[in-house]
């Protein structure tokens, strides 16, 4: 099972917002006393924190999936919905976060740096803060979008002042093990080391950290052995510790060629931009393990030409733990130089600049689909996010998304783009809402006086007006009075007669209905031919 982990891919799934609340106070005497909806929640958001307590990604490649707190909806009398919890991810340092494209979004190279990674979902306001002088009870509320959900990957670049390298088996473990309190794993076989390790060393009044990483082969660069994978954690180091074994057996190798074959390897290794290349730093040459004879006689024979190289060269044993004050009091030197070199230069405070583009409208709208099947794409933060706002089942809320995207221009846009009455408009990427476009939809709506929850401007009904109704009320008593003198005209002529008497009493009391009001209402004339 692994123990260290320096990459990992985070799926992560911030928290939805709280959708607002629509509703109407009431109280005695006052039925309906305005809107009182309060606005939902905002959703938790994913942030990563910069942790030295922490030293490995292991408990994110077990666990990758993290998510956070949704907020919680509003409600009546101006209660606002609570916020979802903010999740923190603890993070050692020199972590660097990249995107789904391999973007860089932060460098986690100080303690207590941190990074909002995903937002959390915005909370819908309620209908009380949707209400103007002009719509003074909105019937609706805006709904809370979806918080950001995605991948980012995580990469561990350990953060060492020295950095040892060299073959496998030169002993490079055995060193840190002697110089800190470090106990990484030793044994009599190449690769034992198969991830860094880190000591801390106190020289004099001097503090600083090493670190060990897998050993290099010839080839590395091409992926032999281990490869160049683990020199990712050498980025960072001030000084290089060249480890090289002067008691190795095996043919063909002496301290010399295991030196070259390691500085080959190290110059074909790319620093990210802005960083010194690995061969540029100030590397020292430890010649290990002379308390082996021949080992010795070696490390002597070949300190003249390294020197003559210009080279600073220590040969030490790590068994019996000869010349490593000399070399730990050289890296101490070497790193308090660095420091006091970063420590000169102008800290530069980094500030992100993003303007925006005079003529950046916030949408864009771009025709697709070709002749036969065009359709219109439009893509924006606003308008995008207006959508997920909008409750589609509320008239007066698909109306004040009309508005809304009236006023950005969007109409205009579509316009440009040759859209058309019918066309249809897509908002958003795959999976967007897709209408029918009706530019006939202005921004109106706050002029128009409507039900709560309705929009006139949608759906075939329409009220008429009072004097319509008079019209029509005068229309059909008059087309009433016509119908009756044409019947009364028909049987003064004969042409029907009513055979039921009718005494001015039964006209005066209503109890029988005239032969008119009969004939009008049944139908059931008898005409003279009939009778005949």
């Amino acid at each position: 099972m692994a123990t260290f982990v320096d990459r990992v891919t985070l799926h992560l799934s911030a928290g939805k917002g709280g959708n607002g609340c629509v509703s109407v106070r009431r109280e005695k005497f006052k039925p309906l006393a305005g809107p009182d909806g309060g606005n939902g929640g905002d959703g938790g958001d994913i942030v990563l924190v910069a942790d030295p307590q922490v030293t490995t990604l292991l408990g994110y490649h077990r666990s990758p999936h993290r998510s956070s707190k949704n907020g919680q909806p509003g409600m009546g009398d101006h209660r606002s919905g609570v916020s979802g919890e903010v999740q923190e991810l603890p993070l050692p340092i020199g972590t660097v976060v990249y995107d789904e494209a391999g973007e860089v979004i932060a460098d986690l190279t100080e303690p207590g740096m941190r990074v909002v990674v995903a937002p959390g979902g915005q909370g819908g306001l309620g209908n009380a803060a949707l209400s103007t002088t002009k719509r003074k009870a909105p019937g609706f509320a805006l709904l809370g979008t979806e918080g950001w959900a995605g991948d980012i990957s995580l990469e561990l670049k350990t953060i060492a002042d020295v950095a040892l390298v060299g073959f496998p088996s030169a002993g490079k473990s055995s060193l840190i093990a002697a110089i800190s309190a470090a106990k990484p794993k030793i044994a009599d076989y190449p690769f034992t080391t198969l991830t860094p390790n880190l000591g801390v060393v106190e020289s004099g009044e001097s503090r600083f950290t090493v670190a060990d990483v897998p050993g290099l082969i010839e080839g590395a660069s091409e992926g032999k052995g281990l490869g160049l994978e683990f020199l990712r954690h050498v980025e960072r180091c001030e000084a290089l510790l060249h480890v090289i074994d002067c008691a190795t057996m095996d043919p063909g190798r002496d301290p010399i060629s295991d030196l070259d074959v390691i500085l080959g390897e190290l110059e074909r290794y790319p620093v990210p931009e802005g960083q010194v290349p690995l061969l540029e730093r100030p590397q020292l040459i430890a010649l290990n393990k002379i308390d082996v004879p021949d080992a010795a006689e070696l490390a002597e024979f070949v300190t003249a030409e390294l020197v003559g190289r210009g080279y600073r060269v220590f040969p030490i044993s790590t068994a019996s733990h000869k010349g490593l004050r000399e070399l730990t009091f050289a890296l101490a030197e070497v790193v308090e130089q660095g420091r006091a070199k970063r420590a000169a230069e102008p800290v530069v405070e980094r500030i992100v600049i993003r303007p925006r583009a005079v003529n950046d409208q916030g949408f864009t709208v771009r025709a697709e689909g070709g002749e036969e099947h065009r359709f219109y794409r439009v893509r924006g933060a606003k308008p995008e996010r207006w959508v997920q706002q909008t409750d589609f089942t509320n008239e007066e809320a698909i109306g004040f998304l009309a508005d809304r995207l009236a006023k950005l221009g969007v109409e205009d846009g579509l316009f440009k783009a040759g859209a058309v009455a019918g066309s249809t408009v897509v908002i958003g990427g795959d999976g967007g809402m897709v209408f029918d476009w009706e530019p006939t939809l202005t921004s109106t709506a706050e002029l128009i006086t409507s039900a709560r929850g309705t929009d006139a401007r949608i759906g075939a009904t329409s009220r008429p007006t009072r004097n319509e109704r008079r019209e029509e009320y005068f229309e059909r008593m008059d087309a009433k009075a016509a119908a009756r003198a044409e019947l009364e005209q028909e049987r003064v002529s004969g042409l029907w007669v009513n055979d039921e008497v009718v005494t001015s009493d039964d006209l005066e009391t209503g109890g029988v209905e005239t032969g008119v009001e009969a004939g009008v209402e049944t139908g059931d004339f008898e005409t003279s031919d009939q009778k005949d």
